[in-house]
């Protein structure tokens, strides 16, 4: 009730200077779409709070009466009862971070290669932001980025990989400053939760929202829920702006957000499709409002315990297109594509790219007379002939992949590398070495 009555009287403040008319007009509506929001969230939240009472009494008897008495002297959330609340959460003072637990793979395996053979994501070919915070300072707020909390940029341990820390708080949005969205295209990014165990909720869950507002509202949006729970499967949860679709999808998430989970998103005009690594979690045709022109990304954060759960988030890309690129390729001749990742400075093929290898194995199998030439290419970071080198590498694991994972003859294949001698883009830009770190299939 309070966040209602605050609400009203910004709003009231917003409308003095128009016509009474007008503002009443203004008024009424903020009103609604402030009341809509407040039920519905109370509803969710209260829906989940029941959730963890019953699976606490069935899994851990007693344990939600001993975590109360030890939380008894916290302040609670006035919107949210119940749930630990502080006015001012400060992020630690240390930037970067000394881990135990365990980060999850760091690289590919012929066992992962083998679960993502059946991968069925295309990313999107028209690189529109990409963003592994290499370009800002560690402990700073990512330049790229806006919100209405707080949250900076930090490494783990001595991996030189940066990510940027994000804190929990109700409508607190973390924006990437991404350019008006198109009807068709995808999003990734990899996500590293510390803190995680048997004592987190299912409140405890991060909101993917696409909106037509850039700013710090709702607005016309679409949105997914993905929960962090450890000691039940909690499903995912898809929400819309119209109020047509409101409602859980069965999963169980749990081994997957505490390692190092990669995710990717396709948009296809209403369409929205979600995978969480190799599975696909969402695919609801007309999830995203009719005529309406998305253009802000949105991450929200709720209920990680301050000093204990944290999330952090690196390498999102969001890019025109997720198209079929057989068709391409049959009819072009050619496709370029910078959707098939390595690690970082070397050859060791992620298993995410395996959509893209699999669409390249199919046009394979259907054209059996066809040879395909492979070129990787790389961004300017180091020297030139480590970077064909390099580059050289990567074609072959691709080729090696087509080969032992897909039975295409190896006479069939050719690889070469290009290194930094054929840039598309800016190498003083993040955006631009992403573009520039590609592989080409051409047809011979």
């Amino acid at each position: 009730m309070k966040k209602l009555i605050t609400l009203l009287i910004v709003a009231l403040l917003i409308g003095v200077e128009s016509s009474p008319a007008q503002f009443l007009k203004n008024l009424g509506k903020r009103a609604e779409e402030a009341a809509k929001r407040t039920v519905e969230d109370r509803v969710e939240q209260e829906s989940a709070e029941k959730t963890d009472e019953a699976l606490d009494t069935i899994l851990e008897p007693g344990s939600k009466e001993k975590s109360n008495k030890q939380n008894s002297e916290t302040t609670e959330d006035p919107d949210y009862p119940g749930q630990d609340y502080q006015e001012d959460q400060v992020y630690q003072e240390e930037a970067t971070l000394d881990m135990e637990e365990d980060l999850g793979p760091q690289n590919s395996s012929d066992e992962s290669i083998s679960v993502y053979s059946k991968f069925d994501f295309v990313p999107g070919d028209n690189l529109l932001f990409f963003e592994d915070f290499s370009n800002d300072y560690i402990g700073d707020f990512p330049s790229k980025w806006n919100t209405n909390g707080t949250g900076e940029v930090v490494t783990i341990n001595d991996d030189p990989q940066k990510w940027f820390g994000m804190k929990p708080g109700h409508s607190v949005y973390y924006i990437p400053d991404l350019p008006s969205l198109p009807e068709e295209y995808t999003i990734e990014f990899d996500l590293l939760a510390i803190g995680l165990d048997q004592q987190t909720g299912s409140t405890t869950v991060l909101k993917i929202i696409l909106s037509d507002d850039s700013a710090f509202k709702l607005g016309n949006y679409a949105m997914a829920q993905m929960s962090f729970c450890q000691y039940a499967p909690i499903a995912m949860r898809v929400r819309n702006s119209t109020g047509d679709i409101n409602n859980e999808i069965a999963a169980d998430n749990r081994e997957a957000v505490k390692n190092q989970p990669h995710v990717s998103i396709a948009v296809n005009k209403q369409r929205f499709r979600l995978w969480l690594n190799e599975k696909k979690y969402i695919d609801i045709p007309r999830l995203i409002p009719a005529e309406t022109i998305l253009k802000a990304l949105k991450f929200e954060l709720l209920y990680f315990k301050e000093g204990k759960e944290q999330l952090f988030i690196t390498n999102l890309k969001v890019a025109e297109g997720g198209q079929d690129l057989r068709r391409k390729l049959i009819e072009e001749g050619s496709v370029s594509t910078n959707g098939i990742l390595f690690n970082s400075g070397s050859a060791n093929l992620l298993p995410q790219s395996m959509g893209i290898i699999r669409q390249i194995s199919q046009v394979l199998q259907q054209e059996s007379n066809m040879t395909l030439r492979i070129v990787g290419h790389t961004d300017s970071d180091g020297d030139d002939n480590s970077n064909l080198m390099l580059s050289t590498k990567r074609a072959e694991a691709v080729k090696d992949i087509l080969i032992n994972q897909y039975q295409i003859n190896p006479a069939r294949l050719q690889a070469e590398g290009k290194g930094e001698t054929e840039p598309v883009g800016d190498n003083d830009t993040a955006d631009g070495k992403a573009q520039n770190r590609r592989v080409e299939f051409i047809k011979m």
